[in-house]
């Protein structure tokens, strides 16, 4: 049984996976995952990937003045922020590439080395993709959050962003064990009798 050689590689695609899906259902969702907090007139609104704090679940949306309650910058509800919201939908995407990953080492654990190559090719291309979808992350909401503190509001980075850098180290280590883990050994010796 190859269990020794695919494992770790499997054990970290399957905590990204569960990493990525926890960010997928971010606010509107689970308002306890988020990627921006603004607080404003007495309430907080989280940004998910689908959407904000009393909005519905969608691909791309803009910031709504009167669900936020407080000042939107104008720069902020602009086309380039509206097309960088749509690119959220990475998310979702990594966490199916990563449990595509864990199933090929769940069929290299079990019976034989090629799960374990497909486990790492698909492992290093969820990483990559949790890698732009992580920048991509890290540039709308650090820009939303500093146009947001130029208007006076208070507005701070949420769990999300750190949930996918975690899921982009899990599947970084997951690519490389499950690429070690090809080299492993998949058949047992016979006993001689």
């Amino acid at each position: 049984m190859a269990v020794g050689a695919a494992f770790p590689g499997m054990f970290f695609c399957f905590a990204a996976m569960v990493l990525l899906i926890f960010v997928s259902v971010s606010a509107p969702t689970w308002e306890r995952v988020c990627f921006l907090s603004v607080y404003g007139s007495g309430h907080a609104t989280h940004f998910g990937v689908f959407g904000y704090t009393g909005t519905g679940t969608h691909i791309g949306y803009y910031f709504n003045q009167s669900i936020i309650g407080t000042a939107i910058p104008s720069r902020v509800n602009d086309g380039i922020f509206h097309n960088l919201t749509s690119t959220l939908i990475l998310h979702p995407i990594a966490a199916g590439l990563s449990g595509l990953a864990f199933f090929f080492g769940l069929c290299g654990a079990s019976y034989h080395r090629s799960g374990t190559v497909f486990m790492s090719l698909v492992a290093s291309l969820a990483m990559l993709t949790t890698l732009v979808a992580w920048v991509l992350d890290m540039v709308l909401f650090g820009i939303a959050r500093d146009r947001f503190r130029n208007e006076g509001v208070d507005a701070q980075f949420g769990n999300a962003l750190w949930l996918t850098l975690g899921a982009l180290v899990s599947l970084f280590l997951g690519f490389i064990l499950a690429g070690c883990g090809v080299f492993g050994h998949y058949r047992r010796r016979g006993t001689a009798y």
